[in-house]
């Protein structure tokens, strides 16, 4: 009787623990994947399980490390990491692959966005939320999409790279596209005086998304920091890049009017920002204002108080001061030609989400959430695609303009 009860316990409290489940259709047949909630925040759910409803094994490679052997692609996952890795290329995830009670957990955003990104045959429908197989599944190496960040060492920055006879680089370009705020940090909410709400984290991902795609369209590779509604740490977010050995980090952001402004709600505009000591008040405050998003995270880098590092990371920095502040100019040139408001120029603060970014990097502030017109426009689609593909035809420009003179220079 006893046995019993505490069976039944176990079974409730595991129900009690679910939170939705995530559809996965094989062929014919459609399985639900429970989920629970994630220690990161968001949503997990076990990869045996998933692996499971795919018809395809999770192996232990012993110790933390882990593979799914989906065909004849390998996608390996590491206890305590955030990244998948199949091959040479590899995604980050909103969250840590965990062990709890004997079993592997990833994050939801494993199954609905870096695993079909990994690998062909598999395809996640977001109309229906589910992840489908179909076919063949093989390492996902096709034109129609671009390799992603290398796992293996290479240059940090265009500069370094390999070059041809002609003097291009030989390896497929990285950006990695920043969406500002998530999960819990909202971050500017808009607009001033509307029963109607909208919140920047929302804006920045629906921009963020749109800027991958035409990224990918013009052949480059792209890493996203978080490609769902999930706080990433502000120091994290540069090592995303840095670790993807990309050429450039674009972080996504809408601005807000200080409310102590004469007519705050009337203030409109787009500006760019690169990492250097902040010239004006204003940009002080706006450097304030995205760095606040610190108090939602549960714990912070010690290694930033460290003398040697910060001199190493200053000097790091340094190195690609003008180089984003080119990047940042291009930008603003282009969002000039499109933006209806106000060009409010290049500007430069201490971001802390650009700090630990060892690369060209900038911040976009697309524009007043805090402004009615302005909330309106970032929030249509058809306006976040034009934006996105602004800025890509910018990052895009950058690179080849940065190649020629590297180029030139040899």
């Amino acid at each position: 009787m006893l046995t019993a009860f505490v069976a039944a316990l176990c079974v409730c409290q595991l129900a009690s623990s679910t939170v939705s489940t995530f559809a996965v259709r094989n062929g014919d047949q459609l399985r639900q994947v429970a989920t629970v909630r994630h220690p990161d925040g968001g949503l997990a759910m076990r990869a045996d399980l998933l692996a499971d409803a795919l018809g395809i094994a999770l192996v232990s490679d012993g110790g933390s490390r882990y593979h799914l052997q989906v065909a004849s692609a390998r996608v390996d996952l590491d206890v305590g990491s955030r990244f998948a890795i199949s091959g040479g290329d590899t995604l980050p995830m909103p969250g840590t692959v965990y062990r709890a009670t004997g079993r592997v957990y990833v994050p939801v955003a494993f199954a609905s966005d870096a695993l079909p990104r990994l690998t062909s045959g598999l395809m996640y429908d977001e109309d229906r939320k589910e992840l489908r197989r179909f076919g063949s599944v093989t390492a996902r190496r096709d034109a129609a999409s671009p390799p992603l960040a290398r796992a293996t060492p290479r240059p940090a920055t265009a500069a370094n790279s390999a070059r041809t006879a002609s003097g291009r680089t030989d390896r497929r370009r990285i950006v990695v596209v920043d969406a500002g705020h998530g999960g819990p940090d909202r971050g500017m909410t808009g607009p001033i005086g509307s029963a109607s709400k909208v919140y920047e984290k929302d804006i920045t991902l629906a921009v963020s998304r749109q800027l991958r795609a035409a990224l990918e369209r013009r052949g480059v590779a792209v890493v996203m920091t978080r490609g769902g509604d999930t706080l990433i740490a502000l120091g994290d977010r540069g090592k995303i890049a840095n670790e993807a050995k990309a050429d450039l980090f674009m972080s996504i952001h809408v601005n807000a009017a200080n409310p102590r402004w004469t007519n705050a709600g009337g203030a409109r505009g787009f500006e760019t920002y690169f990492l250097a000591e902040a010239k004006t008040e204003d940009d002080r405050r706006v450097a304030a204002m995205e760095n606040e998003s610190i108090r939602f995270e549960t714990s912070v880098d010690a290694s930033r108080d460290d003398p040697l590092g910060f001199i190493i990371r200053d000097m790091a920095q340094n190195e690609h001061l003008r180089e984003s502040a080119s990047l940042a100019t291009l930008v603003q040139r282009g969002l000039a030609s499109m933006h209806p408001g106000p060009n409010r120029g290049v500007k430069q603060a201490g971001f802390r989400v650009l700090m630990t970014a060892f690369m060209p990097a900038v911040l976009v502030e697309i524009g007043f959430g805090s402004n009615r017109a302005e909330s309106a426009y970032m929030s249509d689609p058809e306006r976040q695609r034009a934006l996105a593909e602004t800025l890509a035809d910018a990052a895009v420009a950058y690179l080849e303009q940065y190649e020629r003179k590297v180029g030139t220079g040899s």
